[in-house]
């Protein structure tokens, strides 16, 4: 291992003293995690001398049911503090699904979010302009976001008007929208006049259908930032429609933080360095250029990550990187062929649009296309488009929906393949 296989640049990591050491601000922000949170020490103490590559690969990666299992308070070495910045606001707390069975409590030190929120704007040519100047932005987001402010079913609009921010989404169920709703989220838009929209791409290709339906325009919009989940092509297009500005990928968690940042539908995201290092791991054989991701987080002072392994995918492009999405939701065809939700858009006929779609492997070699639309679409099209393209006698049915809920999660899938050995 050395540090080209890291996504960061390499001014980021800092030079190394001799060859076979570890980069200097990479080996720094390590032992600067094992002084904060013991949990690390516990589980493999570290020497002294100067940290080699080799000393790297036997820090064991830390994963999220580890962190569920072990308990947020394993972090820390006294929980009592924790206990009083939570009382003085000096921390605050998130609770997140991720992949794991259980709730996984996040502590984070107040302000946290939005110091690395500002670096990752830093880093996008797209929303550089707002990292260091006041701004207005709405934010449609799941019930699990990372904010204290979402959602709070009580709260009137003022009341959610938060350091320029205004967060849209009051309802406990979060994909169901009635025209009031729309109604009410659309008259917050226009009395904010944001520049930057922000939401999980679902919700916005849906907020786009309730302002084209009502005829609703936002010209102060500049940006649109896509986050909280994986979007479609379809998505984008349909909030095009709507709110015609460049559109952002911004990709992390809770628990990290924000990680990857370029335009959206571009493959050109990058590392946002001043966030976190993120080690670069092949993922499987046959495979060059697809890598795991595990995370190293900059700067933290509570739940600092170090090898964290998110369950991510990503592909090293010319331009930079594409989010593949999580493991479990790519599939691999009989020949051993990869396929991603980037690939289901592509295969999509030309003619086709809709607000929503998700393809679901139901069987060896049957899925079914569930999509949300206004009109219906000619289904043996996109059963033989999408048939030819999954290969090995695929048989796809499709099924148009008035809407589609997300899993337990909150979160939505673009592809849900059956779980593969």
């Amino acid at each position: 291992m050395n540090a080209s296989l890291f996504a960061n640049s390499l001014s980021a990591l800092g030079a190394s003293a001799a060859d076979g050491l570890l980069p200097a601000r990479l080996e720094e922000e390590i032992r600067r995690i094992y002084s904060r949170s013991p949990i690390y020490g516990r589980r493999f103490p570290l020497h002294n001398e100067a940290l080699q590559w080799s000393c790297y690969r036997d820090i064991p990666a830390l994963s999220k049911r580890e962190i569920v299992e072990r308990g947020h308070q394993s972090f820390f070495s006294d929980y009592r503090e924790v206990e009083r910045g939570l009382a003085d606001r000096r921390f605050e707390y998130e609770n997140t699904s991720g992949t794991t069975a259980a709730p996984m409590t996040v502590i984070m030190e107040d302000g946290w979010w939005a110091a690395q929120t500002r670096r990752a704007y830093r880093a996008s040519p797209i929303l550089r302009e707002f990292a260091d100047r006041p701004y207005r932005k709405c934010v449609l987001a799941p019930v699990g976001c990372s904010s204290n402010l979402c959602p709070y079913e009580d709260h009137p609009f003022p009341h959610r008007y938060f350091d320029g921010t205004v967060y849209l989404n009051l309802s406990s169920d979060p994909f169901v929208f009635s025209e009031a709703e729309w109604d009410r989220i659309l008259v917050e838009i226009q009395a904010t006049r944001p520049e930057i929209l922000e939401g999980e791409p679902v919700y916005l290709s849906l907020l786009a259908r309730a302002a084209l339906r009502r005829g609703v325009g936002v010209p102060s919009v500049r940006a649109v930032i896509l986050t909280y989940g994986k979007a479609s092509l379809q998505h984008g297009r349909r909030i095009a429609e709507a709110f015609p500005a460049p559109q952002v990928d911004l990709y992390g968690s809770t628990e990290a933080g924000y990680l990857f940042v370029g335009e959206a539908f571009r493959d050109d995201s990058r590392a946002i360095d001043e966030n976190a290092f993120i080690e670069l791991a092949p993922w499987r054989p046959g495979l060059p250029g697809v890598h795991q991701i595990y995370v190293t987080t900059r700067g933290r002072e509570a739940m600092p990550l170090l090898r964290y392994h998110t369950g991510d995918i990503v592909w090293a492009m010319p331009a930079g990187f594409r989010m593949l999405g999580r493991e479990r939701d790519l599939y691999f065809r009989p020949d051993g062929t990869l396929v991603s939700a980037s690939d289901v858009d592509a295969a999509l006929p030309a003619d086709f649009a809709c607000w929503h779609y998700v393809l679901v492997q139901t069987a060896e070699s049957r899925w079914d296309f569930h999509y949300v639309a206004d009109r219906p679409a000619h289904h043996g099209s996109i059963d033989r488009a999408l048939s030819g393209f999954l290969g090995a006698g695929a048989r796809v049915n499709a099924f148009r929906r008035k809407a589609i809920a997300p899993a337990a999660s909150g979160k939505f899938a673009i592809l849900k393949p059956l779980a593969q050995g």
